[in-house]
């Protein structure tokens, strides 16, 4: 018997049933063995030693995995066909090595596209050994990542206190996100007038032109700047005699996409479904690893993290016949279609991702999966079938028209495209991420050259130019990529980093970096400019692909970073902070400054009127303040317009007002901190604050409610035994009731305003009986329904965040997942995950006899 490492359980169990009793597939559930957060885990002057750490649960499924490999033939790696894949089959033979488990057993390496019978069992066919060459550029990245966070963060932590972290990609990520808003500030809005005619033919059709040239000079689109012009190139129209200059009709044929890599998957599944990057690599995850059809687990498409755009030859017959068998024999091109990367940097040594079956059309896997898995396959299914259909063929017009007034000329436009063949969008049409038109014109009547056309009514429009958006995550992504930074793995964890750090948060699906991040960056550019260069980091990840490729030594690479890297380290410790918030004064000046309203000068400070506003640091982060301070105590925090907050230390970001308390005449209002949204009673250090409860939303609060919350902890009432007053309130762990000492929880947190005085002294009479040690059960937020091993499984809100429950095992959910759109197969696969840690049994298990 040989033993199988896979990464996953649901991939384990899969694969089991397709190798037979032979094999003993077991899941090292991911990397096994990490570099210690620590100093020291990597060492530049030991020839860049690395020092790895297991923790409890890994340690325990090692320890499993080595004595199922004492007892077998041999030890096949089989995890994921990527850099991390490899990394991870390597850490599980280092370890094995080092327990002595293998002896003289043989080592396999396998790797397969797919989850399914054919693909493994071809794989089993073809072992290899482990590839050094990926390895090392594994080893290179975790060691730059580690010398890069270790070494600059401490950095920022001194010269910029409130600053969370830098990393190698995330840095340069965030730079993408602020430079974008800086030129959105920078951007100055044109006003401009558009002028177009409608315009009937001899046949009675109408149409629009719109107005290309003036007296013989060519308009571009913001050369009429006013309405006075605007308004005489009307009267000119209205007066003039329109005649067809020429008609011109250029066929032309638009070719498909390739099939999808992880980034343009990941971007379309933003711009046609709403999916997060995460989420989109969540549920395609699931997809890959397989879901049962008809009784057998299936993988329903290759491995999803890849930038290859080329499909197998045998997919490729398989999508023609399913585009003969779809569409028709009149869509297949004459030869399959072959595609290659245009990304920077890109390895194609994987396929695309596409179905693992054609015939398994998205109508007849619907009914195995839920909505959202349905919705990704059928995308997925239609991108890759697309790219092996014929071209799309379109006749595209160009009218010109010549409007002859009394002593003046006018040239017109009129643009129009028709579809003669569909061809591949018959399949599959792109949705374009950005705000920009999509360039797609109406069709046009019969227009002939010569013809004379009627005057129906001229229009003339104001606009506006507009800056450029904000990058979506599916737009930061196809960047990143551009430039050839990051690579597919990566792309989310990049995101979710900048959001763990309060550097950027996101609204409608936009990336809007935060001050905190902008002040990170500003640093970042003036002192270490070259770091956050993105040629620099480009030209270091085309270095990790040549090490991977075998063309360059891993540890050369390391060597030539960390010469010039420490050097600029080394350099900056002796900065001193008011040089650094000099020169962040300088660059963050729209930020920290804006424009006054009475044009006066923005630095001046607007309370004591002799004082300069400069950047500050307090223990929560950045923010403005008066230089004659204590003698003016004027702060406001980065981002707000003159306002003064009263309290630079809170972390605060703006503030909504809510009205006034009743009692005190207080003014309340709604401020976003260092930990979150809260409500604020009054100005300064002795202002009453109260964070906002989970499940209440800043949307949700009013004043009323937030008097309610200022007011706690709210007296229920006395007990009736002791006389002692019985209380209620929001603490760390939650609602709860307190009486003489004596804890209870409540369930939720309308308990907290509306629990009467029986039902309080009920529940501590409950928890008196239960002994100090009870702790009461959250509540289910919702039902998952029955686990294959018994018990329902629920949904929970607990001290420590949202789980998921079934018998007497929990499993918390991953950090940001909104435990109300919680699926029972994501519940099953966070359950066996949570079994396998603690050797639980998942659900409530057999009645013995």
């Amino acid at each position: 018997m040989d033993v199988v490492i896979v990464e996953s359980p649901p991939k384990a169990k899969t694969i089991n049933k397709y190798l037979g009793k032979d094999y003993k597939v077991l899941a090292s559930f991911g990397h096994v063995r990490d570099l210690p957060a620590k100093d020291g885990s990597v060492r530049p002057d030991e020839d860049f030693a690395m020092s790895w750490s297991t923790d409890s649960a890994s340690a325990k499924r090692l320890n499993e995995i080595a004595k199922a490999v004492k007892e077998a033939d041999g030890l096949i790696l089989a995890t994921d066909p990527d850099r991390e894949g490899e990394a991870i089959s390597w850490h599980v033979l280092e370890v094995l090595r080092q327990k002595r488990a293998l002896k003289d057993k043989p080592v396999r390496r396998v790797t397969f596209n797919a989850i399914t019978k054919n693909a493994v069992l071809e794989a089993m066919k073809s072992p290899r050994e482990i590839d050094a060459s990926l390895v090392d550029a594994y080893l290179a990245r975790r060691a730059l990542d580690y010398l890069v966070g270790f070494t600059l963060s401490p950095v920022l932590w001194r010269k910029l206190p409130g600053a969370r972290s830098a990393g190698r990609v995330q840095s340069v990520a965030l730079r993408l996100v602020c430079d974008r808003e800086a030129e959105i500030e920078r951007f100055v809005r044109q006003d401009y007038w558009l002028v177009a005619a409608l315009l009937d033919t001899p046949r009675g059709e109408t149409f629009e032109a719109r107005l290309t040239e003036l007296d013989g000079r060519k308009l571009q689109k913001l050369d009429v700047k006013s309405q006075e012009e605007a308004d005489s190139i009307k009267a000119l129209l209205e007066g003039a005699s329109y005649r067809v200059l020429s008609v011109e009709a250029k066929p032309t044929r638009r070719n498909p996409a390739p099939p999808f890599i992880t980034s343009t998957l990941q971007q379309a599944a933003s711009s046609r479904l709403g999916f997060s990057g995460s989420r989109t690599m969540q549920i395609a995850q699931r997809l890959y690893e397989g879901v049962d059809i008809g009784g057998e687990t299936t993988g329903l498409i290759t491995y999803m993290r890849t930038d290859g755009v080329q499909m197998a030859p045998e997919a490729l017959e398989q999508a023609r016949q399913a585009v003969a068998r779809t569409f028709g024999d009149r869509y297949l091109p004459d030869k399959p279609r072959y595609y290659s990367s245009k990304a920077k940097n890109a390895q194609e040594a994987h396929e695309a991702i596409r179905p693992t079956d054609f015939s398994r059309t998205p109508d007849e896997v619907r009914k195995y999966l839920d909505p959202d898995q349905a919705r990704l396959y059928e995308m997925i299914w239609k991108r890759a079938i697309a790219s092996q259909m014929a071209a799309a063929e379109i006749e595209r017009t160009t009218v010109e028209i010549e409007a002859a007034g009394a002593d003046r000329k006018a040239v017109l436009r009129a643009v129009g495209s028709v579809i003669r063949f569909d061809g591949f969008l018959a399949a599959y049409t792109e949705v374009k991420e950005d705000d920009s038109e999509d360039g797609e014109d109406t069709r046009l009547p019969e227009i002939n050259s010569g013809e004379t056309l009627a005057r129906r009514a001229i229009n003339v429009t104001k606009h506006t130019t507009e800056p450029p958006p904000r990058y979506t995550e599916a737009t930061l992504i196809k960047k990143l990529e551009e430039l050839g930074i990051g690579r597919p793995s990566t792309y989310t964890a990049i995101l979710k980093t900048l959001e763990d750090r309060d550097y950027v948060t996101i609204e409608k699906r936009r990336l809007v970096p935060q001050a905190k991040g902008r002040v990170v960056t500003a640093f970042l550019e003036n002192f270490f400019r070259r770091y956050v260069e993105y040629d620099f980091t480009a030209d270091l990840e085309e270095k990790l692909d040549e090490i991977s490729d075998g063309k360059l030594a891993w540890k050369d690479v390391l060597r030539d970073f960390w010469t010039e890297f420490s050097g600029a380290v080394n350099d900056i410790k002796g900065l001193r902070v008011t040089d650094v918030l000099e020169a962040l004064n300088e660059e963050l000046a729209p930020l920290l400054f804006p424009p006054r309203e009475d044009g006066g000068d923005p630095r001046l400070c607007p309370r004591c009127g002799a004082g300069r506003l400069s950047l500050k640091l307090g223990r929560y982060g950045a923010f403005v303040g008066c230089s004659n301070y204590p003698e003016c105590g004027y702060t406001r925090q980065l981002g707000e317009n003159g306002a003064e907050s009263g309290d630079a230390e809170a972390g605060l970001d703006g503030h909504k007002v809510l009205g006034t308390d009743p009692f005190t005449g207080e003014e309340i209002t709604l401020r976003s901190g260092r930990f979150g949204p809260y409500v604020q009673r009054g100005e300064g250090k002795e202002a009453k604050r109260a964070s906002l409860p989970k499940g209440w939303t800043p949307d949700s609060i009013d004043r009323e409610r937030a008097i309610a919350l200022l007011s706690l902890p709210r007296d229920v009432g006395p007990h009736p035994e002791t006389g002692k007053m019985i209380s209620a309130g929001i603490g760390r762990y939650g609602p709860f009731l307190l009486h003489d000492g004596t804890y209870a929880n409540l369930e939720s947190v309308d308990d907290v305003f509306s629990i009467g005085l029986n039902r309080a002294v009920s529940l501590l009479a409950e928890k008196k009986a239960k002994g100090p040690r009870a702790r009461a059960t959250p509540a289910a937020l919702k039902e998952l329904g029955e686990h294959p091993d018994g018990g329902v499984i629920t949904v929970r809100d607990g001290r420590y965040g949202p789980y998921v429950n079934v018998g007497k095992i929990n499993a918390t959910l991953p950090k940001g997942k909104d435990p109300m759109s919680l699926t029972r197969e994501e519940a099953l696969e966070l359950i066996a995950a949570k079994a396998g840690k603690t050797g639980k049994k998942s659900g409530r298990g057999k009645a013995r006899s």
